[in-house]
């Protein structure tokens, strides 16, 4: 696995696991760096192996700078933050955890934040929290209400989809799943599978978990909205370029939802999204809770994930030497079918 020659740059190594800092720096040179999109497009120049987290977009401004970059690894499942096509035109491979099944079943950060979302919503514990902390103690400003007892629509029953049923179904609600990639055999005992229009009116909190791609972009808008009972919670720890933003605000604005959880957002970037709608709307109103896309921060999946990937590089890098360079790209905008549209 000696390669001296083999330049790698991880441009976002806070708290960076040290299992898998030890395996890159047996590969070749590596560069530990902390680089915000000046600092990217400034360094990204001699790497030829560039490690990204959700940071900054790797776009094709940024990919023009790197001329000798031969993979982009990111250890998340969506990849709306790298400029696909411009890579595969550059024959760049993209590594990550798309379609790592098996592996992703041990990585529960996101279907936790989703309940922790949700709990935080009906409970208002951010409001109660602030309270406290302006010197009060009422509380009668803040009735809540309970999980069990109510009817959770999951839209987008996959991996993570599984993982937050399974997690509600123990705090006692009712489940239901709308996904037209899986069948009424494929969902857990008590899980009732039906079509989207059916879920919308029937849940009171909606919990989306579908992949991004071109035929589900901006699919839950305002139709989806209208659609959902009066009074339910709306929560999206999946992407935000699946929800269009001002039918959510919306919603939420004239009250037909009580109020909405989101820790993902269209165009998410580290800077300038106090610009954002959604967020102007929150800095006064109680009634939307924003997280900055902190599902997958925990200590422990980003070791898990961050030497998984580490090991698949490792593993593609002993493939290129025994073979000729593979036809590029690996990773390309899924095709849907018409019987996977959403609508």
């Amino acid at each position: 696995m000696d390669s001296p020659e083999l330049s790698i740059l991880v441009a976002e190594s806070d708290r960076f696991s040290p299992r898998a800092e030890a395996i890159l720096g047996n590969l070749g040179r590596l560069q530990m760096s902390d680089l915000d999109r000046a600092g990217l497009l400034r360094e990204v120049g001699h790497a030829q192996v560039l490690w990204v987290r959700l940071r900054n977009r790797i776009d094709e401004e940024l990919i023009a700078l790197a001329p000798k970059l031969k993979f982009i690894v990111s250890a998340t499942t969506g990849l709306n933050h790298i400029d696909l096509e411009h890579a595969t035109r550059r024959g760049i491979r993209v590594l990550s955890l798309r379609g790592e099944v098996d592996f992703l079943r041990q990585v529960r950060a996101t279907a936790e934040h989703t309940l922790a979302l949700t709990l935080a919503l009906l409970r208002n514990i951010p409001q109660a929290s602030e309270h406290v902390r302006a010197g009060g103690w009422n509380r009668d400003l803040f009735w809540g209400h309970e999980l069990q007892g109510k009817t959770v629509g999951i839209v987008g029953y996959g991996r993570l989809g599984r993982m937050v049923g399974d997690y509600l179904s123990t705090l006692g609600a009712r489940l239901l799943a709308a996904d037209p990639a899986v069948g009424s055999e494929q969902t857990a005992p008590g899980v009732d599978l039906m079509p989207l229009e059916k879920l919308l009116p029937e849940a009171d909190v909606v919990t989306l978990h579908v992949n991004l791609h071109q035929a589900t972009t901006g699919f839950f808008g305002h139709r989806q909205f209208a659609g959902m009972k009066t009074g339910a919670w709306f929560v999206n720890t999946a992407r935000g370029e699946l929800v269009d933003e001002q039918a959510l605000l919306d919603a939420i604005d004239n009250r037909h939802l009580a109020g909405a959880a989101v820790d993902v957002l269209d165009h998410e970037s580290s800077e300038g999204m106090e610009s954002n709608p959604l967020v102007r709307y929150a800095r006064s109103h109680s009634n939307l809770l924003i997280t900055p896309h902190i599902g997958g921060c925990t200590f422990e999946s980003a070791d898990k994930t961050e030497v998984f990937l580490a090991e698949k590089l490792c593993e593609q890098l002993r493939t290129d030497r025994r073979t000729a360079p593979p036809s590029p790209p690996q990773e390309l905008p899924i095709k849907v079918t018409p019987s996977r549209q959403w609508w």
